[in-house]
């Protein structure tokens, strides 16, 4: 059918206007932040009046002299500092210990199903998220692998919650963190992967990287017989070999100097490793999750301290972790978790090494330093804000009041 002059002056009408409303759908998505101050954690700097663009989830541009485009959605943080969304490098968000019960950990974990356990991890990530960690590696203690579906549902937009990592089911020799009972050997399981044998390590790290896990983490030493260095590179090397890293909780001088000498990713918690063996990690490049929270609450809480300073002194690459599992009236899991900063402070390390520790330091660890930890183009938009300069008042990142989490608005 041929078309009247009438006709086609109201096609080529219509097409200006669905090319008007793409072009102005486009300009929409755009975010453009001002922040008042803007960190730089690796520089330890704060830039004044900046502009960050957002779109798409990432971070396009940042800049004093960005230009903002018509019809962005602007934020104005012009009062506040600005800087990466933060990370805590050792969760358990599927485990809430019941003060009120006057439960314990054995208890918790034996007493509660994984299908209450995935709904407290919901909830816990949630709470981490409006806190302002908009990453965590939740380092296991999730019953059989509720973390992992809770870091699923993430990934799939059923919940809100930081980015995750899952270590799944922990590996540790016979026992785990448990003391058991000859009549009830299996109540370890499946919070454990009891392995002993080269066999039973490489089998518990290959069902690990079938069941999901992103991360394996073993117990090395809360047994008197403890994983040596070469058992432990055993698993290293298997972990590796699945694409994954190794976090190794050692709590004894001996455990330390073992994960230390096997050149494991990360020592978790160590609170009295020697200065010798914070040298030899040093040396082989292991960062310590030193989970200093635990100081909080610890009636030994000088030597937590002490190896925080002996660690900064010995130029061990820091991570910050907390290990918090308890609920605490009044405070939320996020909420806790930012109380670890306090044995930071009380320790005298820098607001930049604390930062670092709470940011880009801790992506790296995680492996994903190409995708979040920083504000740079390119990256995806986990960005926070605080009242102060934490790098002059790092106690303000207990006040965050702004969250953004791959683009979208958490809290504000």
């Amino acid at each position: 059918m041929s078309r009247t002059p009438v006709m086609r002056v109201l096609a080529r009408v219509g097409f200006a206007w669905l090319v008007l409303a793409a072009v102005t759908h486009a300009q929409s998505s755009t975010i453009a932040i001002r922040a008042g101050h803007l960190i730089d954690p690796d520089a330890g700097t704060a830039a004044a009046n900046q502009v960050i663009l957002v779109d798409g989830g990432r971070i396009t541009a940042v800049g004093a002299n960005v230009s903002i485009p018509a019809g962005a959605r602007v934020i104005d943080l012009s009062r506040a500092t600005v800087l990466p969304g933060l990370f805590d490098a050792h969760t358990h968000l599927c485990m809430s210990v019941k003060a009120r019960d006057n439960s314990n950990y054995f208890f918790t974990t034996i007493s509660d199903p994984d299908t209450l356990r995935a709904v407290e991890g919901v909830a816990n990530a949630r709470a981490m998220l409006e806190a302002g960690f908009t990453s965590v590696r939740d380092v296991g203690n999730e019953g059989n692998y509720a973390c992992v579906s809770v870091r699923r549902g993430i990934q799939r937009g059923l919940i809100p919650g930081p980015t995750m990592l899952t270590a799944g089911r922990i590996i540790a020799p016979f026992g785990g963190q448990f003391q058991l009972q000859p009549d009830k050997p299996g109540i370890g399981e499946p919070e454990y992967a009891f392995a002993d044998t080269r066999d039973e390590m490489r089998k518990a790290v290959r069902e690990n990287a079938h069941f999901g896990a992103t991360v394996i983490k073993i117990v090395v030493d809360d047994q008197s017989y403890i994983y040596s260095a070469d058992d432990i590179r055993f698993i290293k090397a298997e972990a590796a070999a699945a694409g994954l890293k190794l976090a190794a909780h050692a709590w004894t001088p001996a455990g330390g100097h073992n994960a230390a000498e096997a050149g494991v990713d990360s020592i978790e918690h160590a609170p009295e490793i020697t200065d010798a063996d914070l040298a030899l990690m040093k040396k082989n490049g292991v960062v310590l999750v030193g989970t200093e929270y635990l100081a909080l609450r610890d009636p030994l809480r000088a030597r937590w301290i002490d190896r925080l300073k002996r660690a900064v002194r010995a130029n061990v690459t820091l991570v910050y972790g907390t290990d918090t599992i308890d609920e605490v009236a009044g405070q939320t899991r996020g909420t806790e978790s930012m109380r670890g900063v306090d044995a930071w402070v009380e320790a005298g390390v820098t607001p930049r090494t604390l930062i670092q520790a709470m940011t880009t330091n801790a992506a790296r660890l995680l492996g994903i330093d190409d995708q979040r930890g920083a504000i740079k183009a390119g990256l995806a938009a986990d960005i926070i804000a605080t009242p102060d300069n934490p790098l002059e008042r790092p106690d303000t990142l207990k006040q965050v009041v702004f969250v953004m989490k791959d683009g979208r608005v958490v809290r504000q």
